[in-house]
């Protein structure tokens, strides 16, 4: 009873009411807005699993999970349960939502990184046969198919002839009896077809009068001509009629058979909508996802907003939010909130109390990361005035009944402490101020002792005091602001508060004799108190302001920081280019020698005899190659290398990301921030103190020497099956093994035949500098026109 209230006092079902707005089935709008509280911290964290994948899958994908053609299928399963017969359109239902789960299941198989729902959609069954029969018997508008049957489609057939029958027939009348007729037109009454004949004409048309106009001038009549053709008709439609019970029985039946799959197919949609209802609703409040933490540990919300205020902030146009922190320390038990009324206190309590629920029910708390708080197995709050005229109940008599059933709530064994959470608004108030506050910190200090966590406010200043005495206390204040008369909302952690009600009168207007003397009341240890506090507090803005500076001159820092590295990375893309354009001359040159070479060539093969010529000017061109080009760089490492699990920053994302992996060649990095995941190049970071990682230059690809000039004497001038490598079709790491051995095999014969083919050219390119660097590789040349041309490749082994 005192859980449901507490629901109530936290307003707990207005936020479920703003989750149901998020579901995509009418299933899981209800679910969301009678959501369960879980009784154990395990069923918890699979909640908030199924969450985190479903925001995932909102994130990485366009439309998230669809629940297209999932319908509301409870009633009709309870039917055929109980032997009811299902109607067409509730069998076109069930066939729908087993599409629907096929796809969703579909969905889910194909993703990564989702185990829990694709654990959830493992054991459905969708039943594809079944969904293919409905079909095949019901039509798209949920009527029985002349498909579903011969017998059916002989009715129907036959129903069509008679109906043409009574129409040719009463045509004939229409025309023959014009004068006769008040209408021109054939109509029904009930399942009879009549004529609208006039009155006074009813005897040139015999036949039986099935209704009356409301003024007695026309008379409904069904003609004798057509009275047996009309009771065959009728008899024709009672056998249509009872052929589609009996094809819905026999398809209500096949439900009932697997009643019980159905039954769970329905409840784990009903899940899989819920879980991405709730990470929709994450996503819209810019919610991270919270973790618990044992009674060991702080609980540490920090930015935390009050998630109604939230809504009413985006939907109805109310004031911005105004966050608070929320930092405890482990060995706190209690926190007391003082300050003035409208301070935002209660307002305080329902927004921590409001995040314990979210997180145990699995969704995203409105807070910075990190967001960690424990599990708590009771959230129990007394909030408000409970006065009540029919039971005679006082505010303070409210109080305490609302309190003792919290207390028999959580009674546990003495020297315990139970998991709970525990949230009192104005603790001791509506009574005597001194046996109020007495009774507040006995209250107090028994929860401090059985109670993981206690938040109370209180305008009792003795219970300031108490953080003093006790470690497992502590104090909290909300702002004032005493210039403007008016709250900021703040919550201060470690600084008491101050009522402020002699200032706040003082400027208000109240005379200075009243003033004087309720100071005077007060005594001047309440005021030295309160000169501590505002101490205190200005110690804190000005700690605060100074704060402010501190990131505001770091922003600049960062921001001159960004323009030198712009600068200087702009200065190091003007020099690359200009070696660049050094190299690219150099190459022309190249490639002009090359071309003057490749004619002395083709001379030379005009004339055999003059090979020692072509020798030297390929000599001379290699010359020409080593004078130009420069020896390639030595590769150095990068000046700065990130390591796994250091945090780093991303300038064009504006992100904090932690490094997950290094690619082998170090040039790619996989980082997470948040939930997502990406692999990003390695120069798109940079450290949080500004080093950024600078690769050397790839080393220019060598271009192999191709000896052109056959030797005086070939070691073996045939080609045979153990000299000779076939690679056509393959990648170069693909044969680099093949060659190898090839070349073994080869030694003795001295010569190797490799026929890579003509193609692109790639893997000649590539097969041409593998033998470049292999120690066992005299020289080699493309084979004669007539052993396969710039196909085949001959290698002299060494």
């Amino acid at each position: 009873m005192i859980q449901a209230e507490t629901l109530e006092l936290l307003e707990w079902s207005r936020l479920c009411q703003h989750l149901a707005t998020f579901a995509a089935t009418k299933l899981g709008a209800i679910a969301a807005r009678h959501l369960q509280l879980p009784s154990h911290p395990a069923e918890s964290a699979v909640l908030l699993e199924q969450t985190k994948e479903a925001y995932l899958l909102e994130s990485r994908t366009t439309t998230g999970l669809s629940f297209e053609g999932i319908q509301d299928i409870g009633d009709s399963l309870e039917r055929a349960e109980r032997q009811g017969i299902l109607s067409g359109k509730a069998l076109l239902d069930i066939a729908t939502t087993l599409a629907g789960m096929r796809r969703l299941r579909r969905m889910l198989d194909e993703q990564e990184d989702v185990p829990t729902l694709q654990a959830l959609v493992s054991e459905i069954r969708t039943y594809p046969e079944l969904e293919q029969h409905i079909h095949h018997c019901i039509d798209d508008r949920g009527e029985v198919a002349d498909r579903a049957s011969a017998k059916l489609a002989d009715l129907r057939q036959q129903l069509k002839t008679v109906r043409d029958r009574i129409y040719q027939s009463l045509n004939k009348i229409i025309q023959r009896q014009t004068t006769s007729l008040q209408q021109m037109v054939i109509t029904q009454r009930g399942d009879r077809f009549v004529l609208a004949v006039k009155a006074s004409h009813k005897d040139t048309i015999p036949g039986i009068v099935h209704d009356t106009s409301s003024t007695g001038v026309t008379l409904y009549i069904e003609p004798y001509a057509i009275v047996e053709t009309g009771n065959k008709l009728r008899q024709l439609q009672r056998q249509e009629q009872r052929e589609q019970e009996a094809i819905l029985q026999a398809l209500t039946l096949k439900i009932a058979e697997v009643q019980g799959d159905l039954e769970h197919l329905l409840a784990t949609a009903i899940k899989l909508d819920l879980a991405t209802a709730k990470a929709r609703y994450s996503l819209w409040l810019e919610g991270n996802p919270p973790r618990f933490i044992e009674q060991s540990e702080g609980i540490t919300l920090r930015q935390l907003r009050h998630p109604l205020l939230v809504w009413q902030h985006k939907h109805e146009q109310g004031s911005a939010v105004i966050p608070i922190d929320v930092q405890v320390n482990p060995k706190t038990r209690v926190v007391a909130i003082t300050g003035p009324n409208t301070g935002g206190k209660t307002v305080t309590l329902k927004t921590i109390g409001l995040a314990a629920l979210m997180a145990k029910v699995g969704l995203f708390i409105p807070a910075r990361e990190p967001v960690e708080l424990p599990w708590f197995e009771h959230i129990l709050a007394d909030i408000g005035d409970e006065q009540s005229l029919e039971q005679s109940l006082s505010t303070f008599s409210g109080h305490i009944r609302r309190i003792s059933r919290i207390l028999d709530a959580i009674q546990t064994p003495e020297e315990t402490i139970t998991p709970n959470l525990i949230l009192l608004d104005e603790v001791g108030a509506g009574t005597d101020p001194a046996e109020g506050s007495a009774l507040a910190i006995a209250l107090l200090q028994y929860l401090a002792a059985h109670v993981h966590l206690t938040i109370a406010t209180t305008h009792y200043g003795e219970l300031k005091a108490l953080k003093y005495q006790d470690e497992r206390f502590e104090n909290a204040s909300v702002e004032f602001d005493e210039a403007s008369l008016s709250p900021t909302y703040r919550l201060l952690w470690g600084i008491p508060g101050r009522s402020n009600a002699l200032s706040i009168a003082q400027r208000l207007g109240l005379p200075q004799t009243i003033l004087s003397l309720a100071q005077e009341r007060v005594g001047g240890l309440s005021q030295d108190v309160n000169e501590v506090i505002a101490g205190l507090e200005a110690q804190r803005k000005r700690q605060e302001n100074k704060a402010d500076a501190a990131a505001q001159l770091l922003t600049k820092a960062e921001r001159f920081y960004q323009e030198v590295s712009e600068r200087a990375q702009s200065l190091q893309e003007r020099e690359q280019a200009l070696k660049q354009s050094q190299e690219q001359t150099v190459q022309n040159a190249i490639a002009q020698a090359k071309a003057e070479i490749a004619q002395v060539i083709r001379e030379l093969q005009q004339q055999p005899k003059t090979g020692q010529n072509a020798q030297k000017a390929t000599q001379a061109l290699q010359q020409v190659q080593e004078r130009h080009l420069p020896p390639p760089p030595a590769r150095k490492k990068p000046s700065y290398l990130p390591k796994i699990g250091e945090r780093v920053r991303v300038p064009r994302l504006g992100q904090t990301a932690e490094v997950l992996s290094l690619s082998d060649n170090q040039e790619e990095l996989s980082v997470r921030f948040g939930l997502m995941k990406m692999t990003i190049p390695i120069t798109d970071i940079e450290s949080l103190d500004g080093k950024k990682v600078e690769l050397p230059p790839k080393e220019p690809r060598k271009t192999p020497t191709v000896s052109i000039t056959p030797p005086a004497k070939p070691p073996v001038a045939i080609r045979t099956s153990s000299n000779t490598l076939d690679i056509r079709g393959k990648r170069v790491h693909q044969v680099e093994s093949d060659l190898e051995q090839a070349i073994n095999k080869a030694t003795q014969s001295g010569i190797l035949w490799v026929i890579h083919g003509k193609g692109t050219g790639k893997l000649r390119e590539g097969v041409h500098e593998w033998l470049t660097r292999h120690p066992q590789v005299e020289r080699f040349e493309l084979a004669p026109q007539n052993e396969g041309g710039s196909g085949v490749t001959i290698a002299y082994l060494v």
